[in-house]
């Protein structure tokens, strides 16, 4: 499995440093949480990953490799990227959506049995077999998500990276989803997700990268990133961490933290 890294990576948008310099190595087989403020960085750090951004300094590592070394199609066999608030503006049917995400598999001959079960096994795990013939502009908006994620699935890539996956999702669809996301990470895969939530990272994370003002402020376990002291300096707010019954650990954002 390849390792996907981050190397002094620094982005300018309209004359403003939004990212970096920014390094970090991600693991396969883990799932990592990128969280932090709004404007933090976080968007801007998946799409310099996933090639959308060029980087004014440093550079994306792929396997040891910089992105020039990868042909596009290798690249999107490797990454997967589902961005923030993905709409589909096309009368297309779920089932043709989804199996859009294995064109970087398509050979000459056209569809195959190993498309048509991965096309399958996606729809399946994002809970849209029912939509399968249904037109996406029907789909009500938590439902596009989740065909929309299901795309990137179909896909099998190496990496995953998934722009708050959650948005427009109810609780139950946020649960199944951050599971999936596990079931990815268990596959071999390597996940990066931004989230807003910090509870939700808490559930599906291995690591938690936390961004403020485009650069890390920490990396590591849940538990070792996400203090009261560390969410009050990044987030401006106070917060109580517990843990339940059955042993998971919550937190629990109380007021404005004092300056």
């Amino acid at each position: 499995m390849s390792v996907l890294a981050a190397d002094n990576l620094a982005l300018n948008l309209g004359g403003r440093r939004v990212l970096g310099p920014v390094s970090a190595s991600f693991a396969p087989g883990r799932v990592t949480a990128v969280l932090g403020p709004n404007g933090a960085g976080k968007s801007t750090l998946l799409s310099c990953l996933a090639g959308l951004h060029s980087p004014d300094e440093g550079q994306v590592l792929l396997d040891g490799q910089t992105r020039a070394s990868w042909t596009m199609r290798d690249l999107a066999r490797q990454i997967g990227l589902l961005p923030q608030g993905g709409d589909v503006h096309w009368d297309v049917n779920v089932a043709t959506l989804v199996a859009l995400g294995r064109y970087p598999h398509r050979t000459r001959w056209g569809e195959t049995d190993a498309d048509r079960a991965a096309v399958a096994r996606a729809m399946a795990a994002t809970d849209v077999t029912q939509f399968a013939a249904r037109p996406m502009t029907a789909l009500s908006g938590g439902e596009r998500a989740r065909v929309l994620l299901a795309r990137v699935l179909a896909g099998e890539p190496q990496w995953l990276l998934a722009d708050e996956p959650l948005a427009n999702l109810d609780p139950a669809h946020q649960l199944d989803t951050l599971e999936c996301l596990r079931d990815v990470a268990r596959s071999g895969a390597g996940v990066i997700v931004v989230l807003h939530d910090l509870n939700h990272a808490i559930r599906v994370a291995d690591e938690v990268l936390l961004l403020c003002d485009g650069r890390i402020v920490a990396q590591g376990p849940p538990a070792d990133v996400l203090t009261p002291e560390r969410i009050a300096a990044t987030y401006g707010v106070a917060s109580h961490i517990g843990t339940t019954p059955d042993g998971m650990r919550f937190i629990v954002t109380t007021s404005m933290a004092r300056p």
